[in-house]
């Protein structure tokens, strides 16, 4: 005898066809792998990083008998410092591309200049190396001397300036041409999806076009640039061989961006010392390997907070 209640399940629960059971099957064993391959990788550096920890410096050839720490922080802040500048410089230039190709430019140019920046993002970093470290550099390094001799009161611009122009900054315009396509690519999504009637309504109340962008199009777009900056953000800090091939490291700490004294970062010291390592210094370069998934992490975390801050705006709103 059939209850309400059975009823009620019943139709809670209506029969999944085969589709859509591979579909949820697939779909849960993929974000499972996800999850067991992250877990993999971090048990495996943490693993790994232990007898650069326990060892003593001195056996070390790599840190030379300086302490563990010593030698990772000025790799950290090179990253960090590296990144963040590359952020600054690409995501206003990614903003206004995207802007541009969404709301101003007309149908057939703004479909080439999608392509061009979808085309851009595929390019490899080792050709961006090889522009960064044969064209920029040289070109920027006449730059760099006047900005010493008129602007070195200014710390970010303290003199000498680098005879070679392979600075942290010029790493950085590097890495910030190498990001903009992602950034810019995303944003524009983000931006030919904010709903219609918000747009006209703005326009209907007598707004001018950059108004409305400002007071309908960018508060809907907040989350997704954010987004966008992260992904971005990320391949930054990870980004090996264009930094290797442009960035003249000495070491140390330090916020000049036009001298020879450059921080390194973590992701390029990898790249050039591993293949000569061999038995502990191994392990210490797989530690900073570990150091730099843990940033990535962090960077990761506080954008999903910031974008969960943003939640409660919605176009359906």
């Amino acid at each position: 005898m059939t209850t309400p209640d059975t009823v009620a399940t019943a139709r809670s629960k209506p029969k999944l066809r085969p589709g859509d059971r591979i579909f949820s099957g697939s779909a849960l064993t993929a974000g499972t792998l996800i999850l067991a391959i992250l877990a993999g990788v971090a048990g495996f550096l943490m693993i790994e990083s232990v007898p650069a920890l326990t060892t003593d410096p001195d056996d070390i050839h790599i840190l030379d008998g300086e302490p563990f720490w010593s030698y990772v922080a000025p790799l950290i802040f090179g990253t960090l410092w590296s990144a963040t500048l590359a952020l600054i410089m690409a995501v206003p230039v990614a903003v206004g591309i995207a802007l541009f190709i969404s709301h101003y430019a007309p149908r057939r140019l703004a479909q080439t200049l999608g392509y061009i920046v979808d085309l851009l993002a595929a390019v490899p970093s080792v050709v961006f190396g090889l522009w960064g470290g044969n064209v920029l550099a040289p070109a920027v390094q006449p730059a760099y001397t006047w900005l010493t001799e008129n602007m070195g009161w200014f710390p970010l611009f303290a003199p000498p300036a680098s005879g070679t122009g392979r600075t942290i900054l010029t790493a950085s315009i590097v890495l910030a041409v190498m990001i903009l396509p992602i950034i810019t690519a995303l944003s524009r999504e983000v931006f030919l999806q904010t709903p219609v009637l918000h747009e006209e309504a703005a326009l209907a109340l007598g707004a001018t076009r950059w108004e409305m962008i400002r007071t309908a199009v960018l508060p809907f777009g907040r989350s997704g640039i954010i987004s966008a900056s992260m992904l971005g953000l990320g391949r930054a800090l990870g980004e090996t061989m264009a930094v290797a091939m442009v960035l003249s490291a000495s070491g140390g700490i330090t916020f000049a961006v036009l001298t020879s004294s450059n921080p390194g970062t973590i992701a390029a010291n990898i790249a050039l010392r591993f293949a000569e390592a061999f038995g502990t210094n191994i392990t210490l370069l797989i530690a900073t390997g570990l150091i730099l998934f843990a940033i990535t992490l962090v960077v990761n975390m506080l954008a999903r907070w910031m974008i969960g801050r943003r939640k409660e705006f919605s176009g359906a709103n």
